[in-house]
């Protein structure tokens, strides 16, 4: 699906068809593309449809939650309804069983419960998760949510970020102190996600829960950014930031294995469209 401009067919999408429902899916799309938030004029620059339209369209998707607008009533911001949509297609999508494989291989192989996340506004939440046979450890299931500064998936995740979208996520909610060790100051983070951005991986080193230690690597897409990562997590008794750098070559062949399948994923639905 893609937006094409001329004389007669500015903004028309080319789905395949020409619905009502399919320009607002068209529409969605673009505004779920971009690094900032769009205005209505930005949006009208970006697709060629008239501002009459895109005003109307605007409005449904608005009234229907999917949209909403942000705190100068000219931005417009993704909805909850859509927000949920887009996190219940990420946890019970058809490929989990693979994606779940490719964990519970990982826990063998190094020993500790390991997750795959995603980021979520300014949280990170768990898609899937496969825990240790050991004893002790930290108990997190799927759908469950953490903070994205103080993760080491979230601090991930929010480096690759364009700086004023990271900073807009980061300021809409309080930079909570979980431990001693959170870092709470903004400019301390972004030293953080510089130090990530350099060497590839992010740690959690019992910045969340006390005694608790996360080494997590970004799943690429094969084209530009990703909000998928996986990570291992233990207890500190157990993992500390030498021990998780040893097990970070495994870490990084399962993130390789899930972008394979995701990639696998997105190439069996352009054939299927096609």
């Amino acid at each position: 699906m893609k937006i094409v401009r001329g004389s007669d067919t500015a903004g028309v999408a080319e789905t395949g068809g020409d619905t009502p429902a399919l320009r607002l899916l068209s529409l969605l799309e673009v505004i779920a593309a971009k690094d900032q938030l769009p205005t209505l004029q930005s949006l009208v620059e970006a697709t060629g449809w008239p501002k009459p339209t895109l005003h109307r369209m605007l409005q449904q998707l608005e009234g229907a939650g999917l949209l909403l607008r942000d705190g100068d009533g000219r931005h417009y911001a993704i909805g909850a309804r859509l927000k949920q949509l887009a996190e219940n297609l990420l946890l019970n999508d058809s490929h989990g069983g693979a994606r779940h494989a490719v964990l519970r291989q990982l826990v063998e192989e190094v020993g500790e419960s390991c997750n795959l996340t995603a980021l979520s506004g300014s949280e990170v939440i768990y898609l899937d998760r496969v825990e240790t046979a050991a004893p002790l450890r930290f108990y997190l299931h799927p759908g469950s949510r953490v903070p994205a500064h103080c993760s080491a998936s979230g601090k991930v995740l929010l480096a690759q970020l364009p700086p004023a979208q990271r900073q807009r996520l980061l300021g809409a909610a309080p930079l909570t102190a979980y431990t001693p060790h959170t870092i709470t100051d903004p400019a301390g983070l972004e030293e953080e996600f510089k130090r990530i951005r350099r060497d590839g991986h992010g740690f959690d080193n019992e910045e969340f829960l006390p005694g608790l230690m996360c080494l997590a690597v970004q799943v690429s897409n094969g084209s530009g950014r990703s909000n998928l990562c996986v990570a291992l997590q233990g207890p500190t008794v157990r993992l500390n930031r030498d021990k998780a750098l040893q097990l970070l070559p495994a870490l990084q062949r399962a993130a390789d294995a899930l972008a394979r399948i995701h990639v696998d994923a997105g190439n069996g639905l352009k054939k299927t469209s096609a």
